[in-house]
């Protein structure tokens, strides 16, 4: 038995956990860390703001109780106009969803699923209008795996070309192969209109009407197998589960639950709309006839006018929604561009921002680029065309440069080439830019802070967030940093408020009395670069060490129930600590 010395002379856990620490780091890089559960209770089973923690695939939880105000609501932050299509898709979809979860919740109610026809949705509308945007937003909304296919690809089973089985495949994938999550998905097919019967067309049309009658049973329902001849993976996947097992593996997935949403410009299909209308309206429809208008057409469209256009009535059936996504005009373009969730222009400040680059845009330049983008003729796709025309030898040559502050100005549009010329010899036009960018940037914070307030206040503090001036200003400046949507910055700033409580808890609980931080601690805390998991982990590690003995003492103190950690216990945590004790120690 050890001697009475040598259990003394043991280390604590604490010690244990450093020299395990730091021995894991040097094996298997900084990524391989020991933390004391004690300390941060539970910290350690939520990812970084979206992104899972080291080693552990984190997946989204389904979030199936969301109404459809909520989800119009959201889409609006990030879509521009499609008032109408938003309101069908987000209506039909949350209601596919929460039917799913009102069963599931209620299995006693006696589900009827014969002769249950799913809410699979029709997007009509041309090019560049927001189509396969609206529904990856919907489904990063409610967490459901998602995937995109396009509809020319695939061909009747048995005949060469993709199997439309392989979306449900696909979709498994998606969901790291968790068949139960793949069940609530959505597959998103676009060019639907591009599998329209060819006219006089003689024999089998197994590229069209094939893929149409491929399609009738996944979009109803039926049980798809994972394991097909043609994909060697899953072949291998089966004969090492045989080996291991001795037995064989079934791996179906019911498509019951799968919503399917499918797309096209449906080019020639106002023109039969018209003519049906015609018949009834004795020539009134006849004399709308601007190109403008014909988006209007297809907003009275009919199963009728589908089935002429070259698609089978069964097909038809299985979509009983139908949405119609309107034309963008300049005043519409300008509006995507000017929104603080555009992806376009905050794609091209990351752009920038990775060479350490940080760029914003005059109104001006916004609107002129809006005019520019209409002439592309491409909707949303054509603002990108011009962002890439304006800004692409600026992108070339200035990560060589020492010029870290670009604004892009209505001049730089018009001739980006004379423009860059003045900027790299001109030293009073580089000046200009970085005090412009300080103009734009401080406008743009308060801006920030103030929709955040808006749009976001309630929610953050449902979330235990108090959305107070400060720490909106924070978030906006983050944000701006960044590079971050709305949605973004309020989810990572939530979870490193709870992580910070979560911390004062294990705290607590270690040194037996209450701890709290107060909002402009925290404040102090949420300030620090960078603002990730595991920096707010290390250094309240750091102030617990400077904390611990103080508040233990104070636990042994009569009337003394609970300690409140201030800004100034952040900034300099053992004077502030040892100034309390001896507070509270004084003699009377």
């Amino acid at each position: 038995m050890p001697s009475d010395n040598q259990q003394t002379n043991l280390p604590s856990q604490k010690e244990l956990e450093k020299e395990l620490s730091d021995y894991l780091s040097r094996k298997y890089g900084e990524r391989i860390k020991i933390v004391s559960s004690g300390l941060m209770p539970h910290l350690a089973s939520d990812g970084e703001g979206g992104e899972p923690a080291p080693g552990r695939d984190e997946k989204k939880p389904f979030d199936f109780a969301v109404t459809p105000e909520e989800l119009v609501a959201y889409l609006d932050e990030y879509v521009v106009r499609q008032e109408e299509a938003k309101a069908v898709l987000a209506t039909k979809i949350c209601t596919h969803f929460n039917r799913i979860r009102f069963f599931e919740e209620h299995p006693g109610r006696g589900r009827r699923d014969v002769g249950m026809i799913k809410n699979n949705v029709l997007l009509m509308g041309p090019t560049g209008v927001g189509k396969t945007f609206l529904v990856k937003l919907i489904a990063q909304r409610l967490g459901v795996p998602f995937i995109k296919g396009d509809a020319t690809k695939f061909s009747e089973t048995g005949y060469v070309g993709g199997d439309v089985e392989d979306l449900v495949r696909d979709l498994v994938r998606e969901a790291d192969g968790d068949i139960d999550r793949a069940q609530y998905g959505i597959i998103y097919l676009d060019e639907i209109d591009k599998i329209a019967a060819s006219q006089n067309r003689l024999g089998p049309d197994v590229s069209r009407t094939g893929v149409q009658r491929a399609l009738l049973k996944p979009m109803e329902e039926t049980e798809v197998e994972l394991k097909v001849p043609h994909d060697p993976v899953s072949q291998i996947e089966a004969i090492e589960h045989y080996r291991a097992t001795g037995k064989r593996q079934q791996r179906r997935v019911n498509t019951r639950n799968i919503l399917f949403i499918v797309s096209g410009a449906f080019g020639g299909l106002e023109e039969i709309v018209k003519k049906r209308l015609q018949q009834y309206s004795m020539g009134f429809e006849s004399t709308v006839t601007s190109k403008k208008e014909t988006g209007r057409f297809l907003k009275q469209v009919r199963a009728e006018d589908l089935i002429e256009f070259g698609f089978e009535s069964e097909f038809v059936g299985r979509l009983p929604v139908v949405a119609v996504l309107d034309q963008l005009t300049e005043a519409d373009l300008y509006a995507i561009l000017a929104s603080p969730n555009s992806t376009v222009v905050v794609g091209k400040r990351q752009d920038f921002l990775a060479y350490g680059i940080r760029i914003l845009f005059e109104d001006e330049a916004l609107r002129l680029m809006a005019a520019l983008a209409l002439q592309e003729q491409t909707g949303a796709r054509g603002l990108v065309s011009v962002m890439e025309k304006t800004l692409l030898h600026f992108e070339k040559r200035l990560p060589s440069t020492d010029i870290r502050f670009l604004v892009v100005t209505a001049a730089m549009v018009t001739d980006p080439a004379a423009e860059l010329k003045r900027l790299l010899d001109e030293p009073g036009c580089r000046q200009w830019h970085a005090a412009r960018y300080e103009t734009l940037a401080a406008a743009e914070r308060e801006a920030l802070a103030v929709r955040l307030l808006k749009l976001r206040g309630d929610s953050l503090e449902a979330s235990g967030m108090l959305p107070s001036p400060a720490r909106l200003a924070l978030m906006a400046s983050r944000c701006q940093a960044d590079s971050l949507d709305f949605n973004e910055i309020c989810d990572i700033f939530v979870d490193r408020v709870a992580d910070i409580r979560q911390c004062a808890e294990g705290l607590a609980k270690r040194c037996g009395i209450d701890v709290s931080f107060s909002e402009d601690a925290i404040d102090h805390i949420l300030a620090r670069q960078p603002l990730t998991r595991e920096a707010i982990r290390t250094f309240c590690e750091e102030l617990s060490g400077e904390f611990e003995y103080g508040l233990r003492l104070l636990a042994e103190k009569k009337g003394v129930h609970e300690v409140v950690i201030t800004a100034e216990g952040i900034d300099a945590p053992a004077r502030f600590i040892n100034g309390l004790v001896s507070e509270k120690f004084k003699l009377d």
